[in-house]
């Protein structure tokens, strides 16, 4: 997983990637300190986290979220000296997933991150399977054209894969899949189920209805309506 640190102190930078190196061994951490380089990354290739200081020379990290937005689907969580109230207000309003707050504490990075996991695994071999899922669950992704990009039997990816992930290859990407579109809801309430339901990568709106209400306990229409009551369903 490629993941995005963007802050105007260098050594702020290097404190988030040591923290969580150990801990998720195959992300790839990309450092920029203001929001010009950190859109030119942006653009040349496709990152699934970003941490994004709020207060930044020239353009601000809020200003930076809402342009990594328009790009494509990324995780922003905010990053802030200041425990303000409107900031947290102002991160919620362009969909920002998470807001920490400086010094960063380790054990607060690391509960923040755990949801992360699920998306992550201690093989290189693994990981290269999960970035393709990340940066086109929209595609047509199965499990022998993704086995040839990566040069292994599909048969023996099948069932390295479970072993790693807990979970088979068809049903990690159908849960991805339902988990973008969750934000893709939220984050562009102008968008039909038709559209939303292509943009995550089903053929059918109603197959796709029919996955996300077996998968969470609601509709698309509903999580769209009341996302916090859904989310409790689910719990």
């Amino acid at each position: 997983m490629d993941v995005l640190l963007v802050d105007d102190e260098m050594l702020e930078l290097e404190q988030l990637e040591y923290i969580m190196k150990p801990y998720f061994p195959n992300w790839s951490f990309y450092k920029a300190q203001d929001a010009s380089i950190a859109l030119q990354l942006a653009k040349k290739m496709k990152f699934s986290l970003a941490f994004l200081d709020i207060q930044m020379p020239g353009k601000s990290g809020l200003e930076l979220a809402k342009e990594l937005k328009k790009l494509y689907e990324v995780d922003i969580i905010m990053v802030s000296a200041f425990q303000s109230f409107e900031y947290a207000q102002a991160s919620l309003r362009i969909g920002v997933d998470d807001y920490l707050t400086k010094p960063v504490v380790e054990s607060e990075l690391l509960e923040l991150l755990e949801k992360y996991k699920k998306w992550s695994s201690q093989s290189d071999s693994i990981q290269q399977v999960l970035t393709i899922i990340h940066n086109e669950y929209h595609e047509k992704l199965n499990l022998s054209n993704v086995s040839k990009r990566v040069h292994l039997n599909s048969t023996y990816l099948s069932r390295k894969f479970f072993d790693e992930m807990q979970i088979g290859f068809a049903d990690y990407l159908n849960s991805y899949r339902l988990e973008m579109a969750k934000k893709i809801l939220i984050d562009q309430k102008g968008l039909s189920m038709s559209v939303i339901a292509e943009k995550v990568g089903y053929n059918s709106q109603h197959y796709f209805s029919s996955m996300f209400r077996k998968q969470f306990r609601v509709t698309p229409s509903d999580y769209r309506i009341n996302p916090k009551r859904a989310d409790r369903i689910q719990k």
